[in-house]
């Protein structure tokens, strides 16, 4: 149905009637025959378009196939209306006579009538007996609403029955009958992305792939294959439901056929009639992105003259690519930086959720007293900071009850507003002093947006998943936001981290005076760490972890002393008796690791 289509109006005794019904279900009525009353403006439409004299015969198969699920649609919004208005109806007068027909059929014949009536007043100015039926149609709906009034009014006084709603339609073969398309339950989540020419929607829609693993879709292609799959000849002269239909048919297919895919994209949404049909039938896992960005600037990005770009527009506003915008889950100003697009398409593709966290006193983390009354002022201070801290807590060894005092670091994360950072600074000096040198402080401290937008080292991704897990904390806002953050993620951020860690530890054999026993002893476990999650192997504790290694496919066993033991040579300065296994193992893996890449 065409935008300047009238409104159904019901008459008023059916609409008194209907506001004593529940909420639920007038909101589910006024739904049903909102959606009865645009299929009979498509319908309409489609009937007078398959009688075109140049139509082609597939054109024509086109038109019959939709007109058919129309009506099947048609008659399923009906009986979806008769079960809400038949709670109107006296229940205990069953020796009232029968009435014909169903009230649904009644607003049904209303809908069409309307339509007529619309329709014949357009054709009126040039149309000399559709000007002389106008006053007639106006009479007749006048006696329909009447006559639908005085029925509503005896089926709720029970002095009339209605008859049983169900039609039993039939359209071709049983096992073909129609049905309503919802999307599948591999379909987790669609980002549809929307604009004029050069607005940044390929760039978008590669960076979601690039960073998020997204399966990358063009409209233009999953219509094309649904009409060769339907016998379809022009899908776009098809009516927007049904491109809708169609859309998610295909989508529906693709993620069934790719079940791991949890995230996919489509490009280009230029019709916004289409692009709201197929957002009715997805609901929120269908997100629409629109980018917006002056002509100038599209002019200057496009490289093309500017006649070029504007042509293109046309075509795009023609079909209302610039009204999507209004349709939107998203409108992103994409005339700044790089930064702020990316930003905001990594939280849409990849939303933080919050979570209950676990919390827990500094004196419960295995820490010296000291260390822990430090820890315990620190936390008091920056929770009094307010809202604008966000999470304090220490990672690695504190978390996992491994804290070896004189050998290990306090590793402490800090999520927190930017303009908070300089009081933050002032408390972690206060912090430092109050550890006395009892222990190495290596703040990280990060703002929330760097985390939502997935702006994280390795390390910080591999804080966070742990404290998603239940690593515990110190403190945590109770609106807190954090990423979800899989182990796919996490092996792809390590293999991306390792080359640094390898380079590293070349450098540091390269150079014997700095290689200290505790770096190489704490690179080591980090590159085995890596290379263990490329194999799926979530080994925790430089001990296992080492272990775990030397199990590697062509990888000889590693001869390096336990934790416990390079700990406490470390404390003591006598460091030569384990620096050398340890200088021998990591020879070792840079050795295999070598030979792996080579091959």
């Amino acid at each position: 149905m065409t935008q300047s289509s009238p409104p159904l109006a019901l008459p008023p005794g059916l609409t008194r009637a209907i506001a004593t019904l529940h909420d639920k279900d007038q909101h589910r009525l006024d739904n049903t025959v909102t959606r009865l009353h645009t299929i009979n403006g498509r319908l309409w439409d489609t009937e007078d378009r398959v009688r075109g004299a140049l139509l082609s015969a597939a054109q024509v198969a086109d038109c019959k196939r939709e007109i058919d699920q129309l009506n099947a649609e048609r008659n399923g919004l009906a009986e979806r209306a008769d079960e809400v208005l038949g709670l109107l109806a006296d229940a205990g007068r069953a020796a009232a006579p029968l009435h014909t027909e169903t009230l649904a059929s009644v607003v049904d014949r209303l809908s069409v009538l309307t339509l007529r009536i619309w329709h014949s007043e357009r054709a009126a100015a040039r149309d000399e007996l559709a000007r002389r039926r106008v006053p007639t149609l106006h009479g007749q709906r006048e006696e329909l609403c009447a006559a639908l009034d005085a029925l509503v009014s005896d089926v709720v006084a029970g002095r009339r029955r209605l008859p049983v709603p169900a039609r039993f339609k039939l359209y071709g073969r049983d096992d073909a009958a129609p049905a309503e398309i919802t999307p599948s339950r591999h379909l987790r989540r669609v980002i549809a992305f929307g604009g004029l020419s050069e607005c940044g929607k390929s760039t978008s829609a590669e960076f979601v792939r690039r960073t998020c693993g997204s399966q990358r879709l063009k409209i233009g292609f999953l219509l094309r294959q649904a009409a060769h799959r339907e016998g379809l000849a022009d899908p776009y002269a098809l009516s927007v439901r049904r491109q809708a239909e169609l859309l998610l048919g295909e989508l529906n297919r693709f993620s069934d056929a790719h079940v791991d895919a949890r995230l996919f994209t489509i490009e280009s949404v230029h019709n916004d009639a289409s692009i709201a049909e197929l957002k009715q039938l997805m609901g929120d896992k269908l997100q629409i992105v629109y980018l917006d960005a002056s002509f100038a600037l599209r002019v200057e990005r496009s490289g093309t003259p500017a006649q070029a770009v504007a042509a293109k527009d046309e075509i795009k506003m023609s079909r209302g690519a610039h009204r999507v915008a209004a349709l939107a889950d998203h409108v992103i100003d994409n005339t700044g930086s790089i930064a702020y697009l990316r930003a905001r398409l990594r939280r849409i593709a990849a939303p933080p959720t919050t979570t209950a966290l676990r919390v827990a006193t500094p004196y419960g983390l295995g820490l010296p007293a000291a260390v822990a009354s430090a820890t315990a002022d620190f936390t008091d201070a920056v929770r009094a900071y307010g809202p604008v801290v966000r999470l304090a807590t220490l990672t690695g060894s504190p978390g996992e009850g491994t804290w070896i005092a004189g050998w290990s670091d306090l590793d402490l994360l800090v999520i927190a507003e930017h303009e908070v950072m300089g009081r933050i600074h002032e408390a972690l000096k206060q912090y430092r002093a109050a550890l006395g040198g009892a222990a190495s402080l290596g703040p990280t401290l990060v703002t929330p947006g760097e985390l939502t937008a997935w702006r994280l080292t390795p390390r910080l991704a591999f804080a966070v998943r742990q404290v998603r897990q239940g690593s515990p904390v110190l403190y945590a806002a109770p609106d807190l936001e954090l990423p979800t953050i899989t182990r796919d993620e996490l092996i792809f951020a390590g293999a991306r981290e390792l080359p640094q860690v390898i380079l590293t530890m070349r450098r540091l054999r390269a150079d014997p005076q700095q290689a200290t026993l505790r770096q190489l002893y704490k690179h080591l476990v980090l590159a085995c760490r890596l290379l263990l999650r490329e194999h799926n192997q979530w080994e925790s504790g430089p001990d296992g972890i080492l272990a775990s290694a030397s199990r590697m496919p062509g990888w000889p066993a590693l001869s390096v002393p336990s934790l416990a033991e390079i700990s406490s040579a470390w404390r003591d300065g006598d460091t030569e008796p384990v620096l050398k296994p340890v200088s021998a193992a990591v020879d070792q893996l840079l050795t295999w690791y070598a030979a792996q890449l080579a091959a």
